[in-house]
């Protein structure tokens, strides 16, 4: 089959090296607006052929949307005379926003995914290599989907090496809460925290490793965090919420000197990496 990709930042091109790598495309088209990464593209060898958007629904058989949720939303009306046998995926970290959103007319083409992976990156200079091979894909609400293109979709999905989870697009959107969108929220506050306390000659004399794992995600893109907050805001508030709850229970025991407690409540975090 023909896939076309529209987007080849980190997600949608480290899917076209996938696909490549693992001989699941005949051919990979790709679409972008900016000359500047229509020049990356071409230059890092990410697809085929750059085309344009008549083009690309007439090539392939699987169009793939690897954008920030709101241009995902903001395309689709140019899917509208999609034939009926191509299949539309999309990359989006929310999912229940954008199912919402799906014209009926091309619901059933439309399958929801969001691969559990990434980094602070971004650009067609941030694809990488093996980024999905070993990942969690979730897929969401596939009971609307026709049979050609659910299958099609777990069919890449499992070819580029990656688990496969199946649930309702608010159930991923409250984990997909917890688990990226609360982390990237409280990375960005110690951030601006550190830096709004320290100067700059002392942080890079003293950030260890703990500073710098837990900031790295604080380099990723404000418009597209902005949009993801927005998204699943009700979500992200109950997250905050219960975040702060923990912190002012930290707060209170170092108050308090309750130092057995303290080492309690810690010991029970160390049992999350039994799981992980």
């Amino acid at each position: 089959m023909n896939i076309g990709i529209v987007g080849l930042g980190l997600m949608g091109g480290s899917l076209a090296k996938a696909v490549k790598k693992y001989g699941i495309a005949n051919k990979v088209y790709g679409y972008a607006r900016s000359e500047k990464s229509k020049k990356e593209i071409l230059e890092l060898g990410l697809v085929d052929e750059l085309v344009d958007i008549k083009s690309l629904k007439e090539k392939s058989d699987v169009i793939v949307l690897a954008m920030p949720v709101d241009n995902i939303i903001s395309f689709l009306p140019n899917l509208l005379d999609i034939r009926k046998n191509t299949t539309i995926m999309d990359l989006g970290s929310t999912k229940e926003f954008i199912v919402k959103n799906i014209p009926s007319s091309i619901r059933s083409n439309f399958v929801a995914a969001h691969p559990m992976c990434g980094s602070e990156k971004f650009g067609p200079k941030a694809a990488m290599d093996n980024l999905y091979e070993g990942k969690t894909v979730v897929l969401c609400d596939l009971d609307a989907n026709e049979e050609l293109h659910k299958n099609r979709a777990i069919k890449i999905f499992q070819d580029i090496g990656m688990r496969l989870v199946f649930m309702n697009s608010r159930e991923h959107d409250i984990h997909a809460c917890y688990m990226s969108h609360l982390p990237h929220a409280i990375s960005f506050s110690l951030a601006n925290t550190v830096m709004g306390h320290e100067d700059g000659r002392s942080i890079v004399a003293l950030a260890a490793g703990g500073f710098k794992d837990m900031s790295r995600i604080a380099k990723s893109s404000p418009d597209m965090w902005t949009d993801i907050f927005r998204q699943n805001r009700e979500n992200l508030l109950s997250s905050i919420d219960l975040f702060e709850n923990h912190m002012k229970k930290v707060r209170q025991m170092v108050e308090e000197e309750n130092y057995e407690e303290l080492k309690e409540w810690m010991k029970k975090a160390n049992t999350l990496h039994e799981i992980l």
